[in-house]
């Protein structure tokens, strides 16, 4: 008599069992999703579909390339599923699933940098900034597998400096294998520097003017000497008749002249406390700081003074410093033995006393 209600007890447990079991089933209905992301080279039934169950993990179709995105027709999509026994599954009012694939995108332009970084200081190079490489194939965006996220690397690099050949290899760590990812770039080297160009034919003595001077940047090895910096060949002027297009050195410019043999200039005459000014007539040309002489006209003398502005010459007179005495030098040697002593009587009036 206890067993029936034991037994029927038992048979309610299994029945609710079931029924939350069903009811569970229902809610986790296979659902398709309209836009998906993979990392694999595979898109699974589990990437397209939510609540997918043991099905999950099969592979339907091959992934878009690194770094893009394809389209599949929802109708296709349904089909493959059934084939899979993967039934029921609830679609929206979309008629494509879009699948991105994603990937690790490096630019030209990284790669670059990370190759001339590779190459700095080596076999005679210079900084990273001022190398300028040509690859021997066309130097495009590269898209890696995601997995490949660490930082670029050189893991070697060689330069011939007969030739400017390079051979750069860069590594890449990857979280899905212990050995790094590879790439390998050839080509050549070469160290430049910013340079003044003229943009016109200039004769000697032409001062230049700021649109005369662009800056571009050429090889190193090309110069032949120490190249003239934009800021300052502005206002400069040539040693020596030059074309367009030719770079400037520092030896091809001076500073102005700020006077012109025979020309009329102000002469100033200064001192402490003093400041003349004549004319004169200069003798040499000069720049700012030059020494020139300068002839005066009235008196036919020749003076030295300094370039000091345009037609302008400074000449400093000197003035002697003053002389300093006390008052015991001031007094002619001699003039104590001279001085008149007064009387004994008056210094000792004892010794006037007879004895």
């Amino acid at each position: 008599m206890l067993l029936r209600p034991l037994i029927a007890a038992a048979l309610i447990a299994v029945a609710s069992g079931a029924l939350a079991q069903a009811n569970d089933d229902t809610l986790a209905v296979p659902v398709l999703r309209a836009k998906i992301i993979v990392t694999a080279d595979v898109v699974r039934i589990g990437d397209v579909v939510d609540n997918a169950g043991p099905a999950a993990r099969i592979p339907i179709y091959r992934s878009p390339d690194l770094g893009t995105t394809g389209s599949l027709p929802v109708a296709q999509v349904i089909a493959t599923l059934r084939e899979h026994q993967v039934i029921g599954v609830t679609t929206g009012d979309f008629k494509e699933v879009a699948v991105t694939r994603l990937a690790r995108n490096i630019e030209g332009k990284e790669i670059e940098l990370a190759v001339a970084q590779a190459l700095e200081h080596r076999s005679g190079l210079g900084e990273a900034a001022n190398i300028s490489l040509t690859f021997d194939r066309d130097l495009q965006d590269l898209h890696l597998d995601a997995a490949n996220t660490g930082a670029i690397q050189a893991a070697s690099a060689r330069y011939e400096p007969r030739n400017g050949r390079f051979d750069v290899t860069l590594e890449i760590a990857n979280e899905a294998s212990s050995a790094p990812t590879k790439l390998r770039f050839t080509g050549t080297a070469t160290e430049t520097v910013e340079v003044a160009i003229l943009t016109r034919n200039v004769e000697r003595s032409d001062l230049l003017k700021s649109a005369d001077i662009v800056v571009e940047r050429r090889p190193k090895a090309e110069l032949g000497g120490e190249a003239a910096i934009r800021d300052r060949a502005v206002g400069m002027q040539m040693r020596r008749p030059m074309r367009a297009g030719q770079p400037l050195h520092v030896a091809d410019v001076v500073k102005p002249d700020l006077v012109q043999r025979d020309q009329s200039v102000t002469v100033i005459y200064q001192s402490a406390g003093l400041y003349i000014t004549a004319r004169a007539k200069a003798l040499d040309n000069g720049a700012e700081g030059d020494v020139v002489s300068v002839l005066n006209p009235q008196s036919k003398r020749t003076v030295t003074g300094v370039v000091s502005g345009r037609g302008q010459v400074t000449i400093q007179i000197a003035t002697p410093d003053p002389v300093y005495v006390s008052s015991t030098d001031a007094i002619p040697a001699g003039a104590e033995q001279a001085a008149p002593k007064p009387p004994a009587a008056a210094s000792n009036s004892q010794a006037a006393k007879p004895e």
